[in-house]
């Protein structure tokens, strides 16, 4: 049996039909939307405290996977530098610690918030330690690396200090190479654009 749609003989049936259907395709494109934003995800802190990157909205955030022992770890005293200079602007970096290359975040939550604030008195989010890449990769880090995820590209994390650059929407922009100091032009343009 083929079901028909109702015949709509009134206008006021017409609108009625119209309203819902107006109403269905926003609630789709809501979730689809959000589903490639960053605001959708919450994890947990360097305090065992939750994070929710909903609270980023409005936001351009930088995403920054750390190391304690990597020869890029001075790039702490930059990024905290940038983030003091530019956080009243509506930017945040928020910092994954990870042990993925070299073994190079081998302590605990709480070593890690000592040594950040004792060496480089950061102030920025910084999120528990996870995995950015393998079998285990948090799913911010799916999200990040998968445009099935994101909407937008496939990307690898190849060492400390990729950074992922995301928009007032929580929509990824731009992949940054580890080497990148924090203060490159093109970052510092991005953070001042509108």
């Amino acid at each position: 049996m083929i079901l028909k749609p109702p015949e709509l003989k009134t206008p006021e049936m017409k609108t009625i039909f119209l309203i819902i259907f107006l109403i269905i395709s926003f609630m789709n494109h809501s979730q689809i939307t959000n589903n490639h934003s960053i605001h959708q995800f919450q994890v947990e802190d360097l305090y065992g405290d939750s994070f929710d990157f909903q609270s980023l909205q409005g936001k351009k955030v930088m995403l920054v996977n750390t190391a304690s022992e990597c020869g890029l770890t001075p790039q702490y005293e930059k990024l905290q530098a940038l983030f003091e200079k530019y956080q009243s602007s509506d930017f945040v970096i928020v910092g994954f610690p990870a042990n993925n290359f070299g073994e190079q975040e081998p302590g605990t939550n709480k070593e890690i918030a000592l040594f950040c604030q004792e060496n480089y008195g950061v102030s920025f989010p910084m999120m528990a330690k996870i995995s950015v890449k393998g079998d285990d990769q948090h799913p911010v880090y799916q999200f990040l690396t998968s445009k099935s995820k994101n909407g937008i590209m496939d990307s690898e994390v190849n060492w400390n200090f990729q950074k992922y650059l995301i928009n007032q929407e929580g929509k990824l922009i731009d992949v940054i190479h580890h080497s990148t100091e924090p203060d490159d032009p093109k970052i510092i343009n991005w953070i001042e654009s509108e």
